[in-house]
């Protein structure tokens, strides 16, 4: 009965707590909407790529739904706190302390998805513009380039086998180099005996 008034009490710290966290997620979706960030990330083919996996762009509700339960586990840590249930308390603090993380991984897909389709169409236009004709090989190479770098930080930044993201890393760094070491030694091997041969014909002429 000593104990019923502050089980009530953290009950009904909950219930508003809930109530606040849906509010303030609706009216982020709400403010979303009304920027009509969609619109713009459609433009830069976010759109297709979340189609491709079988799910719909909705920024509005996804922040507005990270945001909502955010602040339920803030609430439901202030609950636990007045119940003092420490262990569940110390373990929703650990969650809060991580969901930072999940937020800034967020940001760098999106930022990587934004730069990669710019620098895609950047590249094809200046490769075609110099009259080549591999200017869309050229432009997805630049965009799936970034992409990848972009996945590997994002698991690096949620911790997701910290380990294993780097020798991937590290691999995929020493392939590409070797990869444009061969492109350019066979691509150039021709003009490189010519430009030999230009410099031996100099020398012994003289």
């Amino acid at each position: 009965m000593g104990y019923l008034p502050v089980l009530l009490g953290a009950i009904i710290i909950f219930l508003v707590g809930w109530v606040i966290a849906a509010t303030i997620g609706r009216l982020i979706e709400k403010l979303i909407q009304t920027i009509k960030l969609d619109v713009v990330l459609s433009k830069l083919g976010l759109d297709r790529l979340m189609s491709r996996a079988n799910m719909r762009l909705d920024s509005g509700r996804f922040l507005g739904e990270l945001v909502k339960w955010f602040l339920i586990l803030v609430f439901l840590l202030t609950t636990t706190d007045i119940l003092g249930l420490s262990q569940v308390s110390g373990f929703l603090t650990a969650v809060l302390m991580y969901v930072p993380n999940i937020i800034i991984a967020v940001i760098i897909m999106l930022a990587a998805v934004v730069i990669a389709s710019f620098l895609q169409k950047l590249v094809k236009a200046s490769v075609d513009a110099s009259g080549l004709k591999s200017g869309n090989l050229l432009g997805m190479m630049t965009k799936w380039s970034i992409l990848i770098f972009a996945v590997l930080a994002t698991l690096e930044q949620l911790s997701v086998a910290p380990g294993l993201v780097q020798t991937f890393f590290s691999g995929l760094m020493y392939t590409l180099a070797l990869a444009v070491g061969l492109a350019f030694g066979l691509g150039g091997k021709e003009a490189a005996a010519d430009f030999i041969q230009k410099v031996r014909s100099d020398v012994s002429e003289r």
